[in-house]
């Protein structure tokens, strides 16, 4: 008896050229709906579902691969006689080969204007259940779901090299793709529910395999969420250069991050997942200018991130520096000109580059921290004045700017800002006092007159006491220390001024 293999594909890329070499290589074909017509349209022979099974198709398509007859031919083992005497008292034949991919729900539901009906109807019922009984039994019936896999499918069995590994590997890509699927309709149907539900399945899509992780030893891969693919760096379009790194993209993520998080026009400048260089400004060349001067040496071979369409004027600018990536909303033509000329540089653009369900994943050796992103406590007139001196209007917005500059910068975290621009930082050191001596050491004579903002509090008043030698005239924190009495006393003796905010805004 030949083969016989149950074929129904949404995706039809590919199905052409399989079904032919299937067919030529003694294979009877079942197929349903849009595929059987697919397949008889290049000639090749294919029956009805509906013929192997002796039942039409019932419910609108709903029902037409749920039965005895096709799920008794995959899940019967060869090598138990008594599931073969079984089938064969029933009439039922073998199946050795199922070729499903599902329903485009994920497509379904990105599109606008989608509601609750569509995207229920755009869940594949039938087709899971063919995978997962295939799957099941993979060391008797072929599953593929990947049209990549169908060269390499039909040249084995061509050549009778189908191997238990072989075999294997289709089975398991078999199930992440019916759990990534799931994945998809549970992330569409838990919007707006609980935010951390008892089991948590995270789907993602293979975007690229990397050359390397962090180290050129390690192996590395990026994955962008299926349901959320046109979401913050998984969602941009590369307009030009050459592959991304691991390090190029988590640096990306943060570059974009720092500059999306400002309603006013912002430019950041990102190296090793921190700012070096990042302010806000309504002309956005001003403000790329005003962020390149906050650590101009740091900044080379960093990454720029604007929150706005980049002019040609901003492209020149940009141009003048060595920098891995590039990346806006938007792109004037006149401006892809004149960036393409850096060979080496690679542009990146978001569109709406809008953000996903609001958590924020990391891995730990075993499992995964789960958090919602921080956003917020960023409204200045919820602060408290605790000193003497309240700030001054100048004062008041860059202390706001500063205050959202910390979020971006790892912990302990210490900005120094003046006139909506970054002027110094201090970042990931284990006690606070280092970070405000780095980044008054980075802003040297701009210190004088700036704001300070600290992403937790100050543990001790020696932290202001620097702050207050190198120039810094204002502060925001978020309090809360044991000895706040103390740092308030110190900025009150210094004339400083000093806002708490009461949230703390730690980046690990």
């Amino acid at each position: 008896m030949s083969m016989r293999a149950v074929i129904s594909v949404s995706d039809k890329s590919g199905l052409g050229e399989f079904a032919r070499s299937l067919s030529g290589l003694g294979v009877e074909i079942y197929s349903t709906g849009g595929t059987q017509r697919a397949i008889s349209e290049v000639g090749v022979p294919v029956t009805s579902i509906s013929e192997l099974t002796g039942f039409p198709e019932i419910l609108d398509g709903r029902v037409k691969t749920l039965h005895p007859a096709v799920h008794g031919g995959i899940l019967a083992r060869r090598d138990v006689p008594g599931h073969m005497e079984q089938i064969a008292s029933h009439g039922i034949g073998l199946i050795d080969m199922v070729v499903v991919n599902l329903y485009p729900f994920v497509e379904t539901v990105s599109r606008e204007g989608v509601d609750l009906t569509e995207a229920l109807e755009n869940i594949d019922i039938g087709g899971p259940t063919l995978v997962r009984a295939s799957a099941k039994n993979f060391p008797h019936v072929l599953v593929v779901v990947d049209p990549k896999d169908y060269a390499e499918t039909a040249r084995r069995l061509g050549e009778g090299t189908l191997d238990e590994g072989f075999r294997k590997g289709l089975a398991r890509k078999a199930f992440r793709h019916v759990a990534a699927y799931d994945t998809a309709i549970a992330d569409y149907l838990s919007e707006g529910s609980e935010v951390f539900p008892e089991e948590l399945t995270i789907g993602m899509v293979k975007a690229q395999e990397l050359r390397y992780g962090e180290n050129p030893h390690q192996s590395g891969a990026f994955y962008a969420g299926s349901l959320s693919r046109g979401d913050g760096i998984g969602g941009a379009q590369q307009l030009w250069g050459k592959e991304l790194s691991f390090n190029n993209i988590a640096d990306a993520d943060a570059a974009w991050g720092a500059a999306s998080d400002f309603e006013r026009p912002a430019v950041s400048v990102i190296k090793h997942m921190n700012p070096c260089g990042l302010a806000s400004h309504e002309d956005l060349t001003v403000a790329y200018r005003r962020a390149l001067a906050g650590d101009p040496v740091s900044a080379f071979g960093g990454i720029v991130a604007c929150n706005r369409k980049i002019d040609s004027s901003t492209a020149e600018e940009i141009s003048k520096v060595f920098y891995e990536i590039v990346i806006a909303p938007e792109f004037d033509e006149d401006a892809l000109d004149i960036l393409k000329k850096r060979k080496n540089l690679r542009i990146l653009e978001m569109g709406s580059g809008k953000k996903g369900r609001g958590l924020e994943v990391k891995t730990v050796e075993g499992g995964f921290l789960v958090q919602t992103q921080d956003s917020e406590g960023d409204d200045p007139s919820t602060w408290r004045c605790v000193t003497k001196r309240s700030p001054s209007e100048e004062e008041m917005n860059d202390l706001a700017f500063a205050w959202k500059a910390a979020k971006h910068v790892k912990s302990n975290a210490i900005v120094l800002a003046r006139d909506g621009a970054l002027v110094g930082m201090g970042a990931g050191q284990p006690n606070r006092v280092n970070s405000v001596h780095l980044a008054l050491r980075a802003a040297g004579e701009r210190a004088k007159g700036s704001a300070l903002a600290s992403d937790a509090f100050f543990p001790f008043a020696d932290n202001v006491e620097m702050a207050a030698a190198g120039g810094v005239e204002a502060v925001v924190q978020p309090g809360g220390s044991v000895r706040d009495d103390e740092v308030i006393q110190a900025a009150d003796a210094l004339g400083m001024a000093m806002l708490f905010t009461g949230m703390r805004h730690f980046k690990h």
